[in-house]
């Protein structure tokens, strides 16, 4: 409907061109513009779409240009906090620095302080030795005093401090106490101990020696001989009681010679094998053995081997130590002394002109399995001590053959034997060392059958 009137489809183009339909007349440089009114709603909307997106286009420009400003800016404060932070680890490093100059110059001054009271506590002990010869009671009592003097320091530092501890004080004082008493005891007990050392060097060779090794040194002895006059077999120590019954006897024999030397020994019972491998080899050159140390014990003045040949005497003193360890002067006096003791006693009331030892023949040996030190060696030549160093222990024939000096029987002994140290073994009287049970045996030899004490196999 057009203008209030039905039209046909055919008849719409003469409709458009009908006079019915506004005309819109626009006069621009001089040319008249013909549009109908939905040619202008079109055209308007266009414009105003045109608008609104200019408008939004503007409001996002807008927006995108303050974020980045917002963005400048918090970058421009991020790189201030970072100048910031860059300038306060600079300072912060430059007060590390000075701080650390600070700790080095505080401990430079304590490690002086340190150096110098280690040099006062050595000049204190220097000075408590020097007064040595005052008595080892006053000399224990000065090193107790010292001591508890440092110990009273510490009490008074520890109650004192800025963070006092005055129950650690307390305790300290009262540990120093006890400790002044132990270290005069100790300090007394020790110089008597070198005291003594020093005046029987052999004491030394006791020095680390297990405690019940030591008694068993000094009562091993009197418990053999007890074992021996029971009856019982020596080897039995070394056996079980089913292989000292069941065995044969030089397989069982032999069986206990081997254990014997299998065994790890104690100190005492290595030098006791020392000294009587040094008799074996004076044997084999002919020398008569005397092993005073393994039967004297203690009593032996310092001669481990008394060995003659040809009226001439050795005195042998035998010290097979670890090699770290190191034979000192005071040894070869010992051995000088107990020489010119028992040149001295062989001369009887003789009256030389001189003190030589030289017209009874008589002379010191000294053997060991480490060295001497300088000063040892230097005295033991213008001493007239033969020495023997680096003279290791090695295993031995250790089987004594033996013909007995009233029998005229063969017996051989054992290194536990009874009478294995004072049984001498004479070549020319065909005695002998052997390696083995059975060597002995097939020369005729029986083993002593009898341990009550006596002195059966003794030449």
């Amino acid at each position: 409907m057009v203008c209030g009137r039905t039209i046909s489809d055919s008849a719409l183009p003469l409709l458009q061109r009908s006079s019915c339909l506004p005309k819109i007349y626009l006069y621009r440089f001089g040319y008249t513009i013909s549009m109908s009114v939905v040619e202008v709603i079109g055209i308007f909307l266009v414009l105003i779409a045109f608008s609104s997106l200019f408008s939004w286009l503007e409001t996002r420009r807008l927006n995108t240009a303050r974020a980045l400003r917002l963005r400048a800016e918090r970058l421009q404060e991020e790189a201030l906090e970072l100048d910031k932070a860059k300038q306060k680890i600079q300072e912060d490093r430059e007060e590390a620095s000075l701080e650390l100059d600070k700790v080095k110059q505080e401990e430079a001054l304590e490690l002086d302080k340190a150096k110098q009271k280690i040099q006062e506590d050595n000049e204190a002990v220097r000075t408590l030795a020097e007064e040595k010869s005052q008595g080892f009671p006053w000399l224990g009592t000065a090193y107790a005093q010292y001591f508890y003097l440092r110990d009273m320091e510490t009490a008074d530092y520890l109650e004192h401090k800025s963070h006092p501890a005055r129950r650690s004080a307390e305790r300290v004082r009262e540990i120093a106490r006890h400790r002044r008493r132990a270290e005069k005891a100790y300090r007394v007990l020790k110089y008597q101990l070198e005291y003594y050392e020093n005046l029987f060097p052999w004491l030394v060779d006791f020095k680390g020696e297990d405690l019940d090794d030591l008694i068993e040194k000094i009562l091993g002895d009197s418990k053999e001989d007890s074992t021996e006059k029971e009856g019982k077999d020596p080897a039995r120590k070394w056996l079980t009681e089913a292989e000292y019954s069941r065995l044969a006897t030089t397989e069982k024999f032999q069986l206990a010679l081997d254990r014997f030397w299998q065994k790890k020994k104690s100190k005492w019972e290595i030098g006791r094998d020392y000294e009587r491998y040094v008799g074996f080899l004076f044997e084999r050159d002919g020398y008569q053995v005397s092993f005073q140390g393994i039967i004297k014990g203690l009593a032996d003045l310092g001669r481990d081997l008394i060995v003659q040949r040809d009226g001439e005497t050795q005195i042998v003193q035998c010290k097979c130590w670890s090699k770290y360890k190191t034979i000192h002067e005071k040894h070869i006096f010992q051995l000088f002394g107990t020489t010119v003791e028992y040149w001295l006693k062989q001369r009887g009331n003789r009256s030389p002109d001189s003190l030589g030892l030289s017209d009874i023949q008589v002379g010191g040996t000294f053997v060991t399995s480490t060295v001497l030190s300088d000063p040892a060696r230097e005295f033991a030549s213008v001493l007239g001590i033969s020495v023997r160093e680096n003279f290791p222990l090695v295993k031995y024939p250790s089987v004594k053959c033996n013909i007995s000096g009233r029998t005229r029987e063969k017996i051989f002994h054992l290194p536990f034997d009874q009478q294995y140290d004072t049984t001498r073994i004479e070549e020319e009287r065909n005695e002998c060392y052997v390696e083995t049970v059975a060597e002995a045996e097939s020369r005729g030899f029986r083993r002593a059958f009898r341990w009550k004490g006596g002195n059966e196999g003794g030449s």
